[in-house]
């Protein structure tokens, strides 16, 4: 049975687990916090290219003193076997520890329960938390396992009254600065980017990674589109397509009222994340009613998860109840 300090140590775990995002592909990025008495005396997240495992590397930074301690890990540890590692299952069953803590069952058929039930047979209790932190963290591994397609996030700047893009002669963003750059943040987190064809026209978007340190976490660049994608770009013939994308968990959604409407209208939205410049626009650009904040807080299909002030314009995070 789990106590508050338990899903304590999962959430912190699943924070720790956002330095392998996205560098673990095609592995999830998993977080491990081995803890005695209180205090954490070793941790682990996917390291890039997703070996060695948050496990593996924790354990091997506790050394003997895992003896006697409890792992908290956001995922089941792997109960397959691999050429680019030993079962993470094993290395736990071996390793002296007293409790495990798992904050998501893996619903890859290769471990699911298998995982905990080699440690319980190793004589450590091991319990199944079902945290929410972690499933949010795992979130695109989770989808991928259980739709059968990455995690969708649609990013937008919007005007208070829903429209994409400022009046005629005043520029080309909506939102400020600081927002600008929490863009870069989130595009840093996924593994792949979709516009569609009226945005590359208009805009030719680089959709990199523009903040100091983390350029390299540029994503893949897919273009929604029926005709040919230029060089550096993959085409993505319709949104159900992601489903056949090779290695991707998370894709942002990042341009144009068409491909917005496309998806929305697909049902392949998971989260929104929703850029909200204090200003009324109006006029005859691109808009889309549907995500005003008024209509977003009577809708019964969604959430409304998180807010920030980000200088003049606010975060609005809703994810699909």
């Amino acid at each position: 049975m789990q106590t508050d300090s338990d899903h304590r140590w999962l959430s912190a775990a699943a924070r720790l687990a956002a330095r392998g995002v996205p560098l673990s592909r095609p592995n999830p990025a998993v977080a491990a916090l081995i803890v005695r008495h209180g205090t954490v005396i070793a941790r682990g997240w996917t390291q890039p290219g997703g070996r060695p495992h948050a496990e593996a590397v924790a354990l091997e930074a506790a050394g003997e003193a895992a003896r006697g301690a409890t792992l908290y890990v956001t995922l089941e540890p792997c109960a397959h076997e691999s050429p680019r590692g030993p079962a993470c299952a094993d290395l736990v069953a071996a390793s002296g520890l007293t409790r495990v803590v798992v904050g998501c069952a893996d619903p890859d058929p290769r471990t699911a329960g298998q995982g905990l039930a080699r440690i319980r047979a190793a004589g450590i209790d091991a319990d199944l938390a079902d945290n929410p932190d972690c499933a949010i963290s795992l979130a695109g591994y989770l989808t991928v396992q259980r739709l059968g397609r990455p995690h969708v996030t649609m990013k937008l700047a919007l005007s208070e009254d829903a429209r994409l893009a400022p009046p005629s002669g005043e520029g080309q963003w909506l939102t400020g600065e600081v927002a600008r750059r929490h863009v870069h943040a989130a595009r840093a987190r996924v593994d792949a980017i979709v516009v569609g064809r009226g945005t590359l026209d208009t805009d030719n978007p680089r959709l990199d990674v523009r903040l100091p340190g983390i350029e390299k976490r540029s994503p893949e660049r897919w273009l929604l589109s029926h005709s040919a994608a230029p060089d550096g770009w993959q085409l993505l013939s319709s949104p159900a397509a992601i489903a056949a994308m090779s290695g991707v968990q998370t894709v942002m959604v990042e341009g144009g009222a068409g491909a917005a409407r496309a998806f929305l209208d697909a049902g392949l939205v998971d989260r929104l994340l929703i850029y909200r410049a204090p200003r009324l626009v109006g006029g005859s650009g691109p808009v889309l009613p549907d995500l005003t904040h008024a209509a977003l807080s009577g809708s019964p299909h969604w959430t409304l998860a998180d807010t920030r002030q980000l200088g003049n314009d606010k975060l609005e995070v809703y994810e699909r109840s």
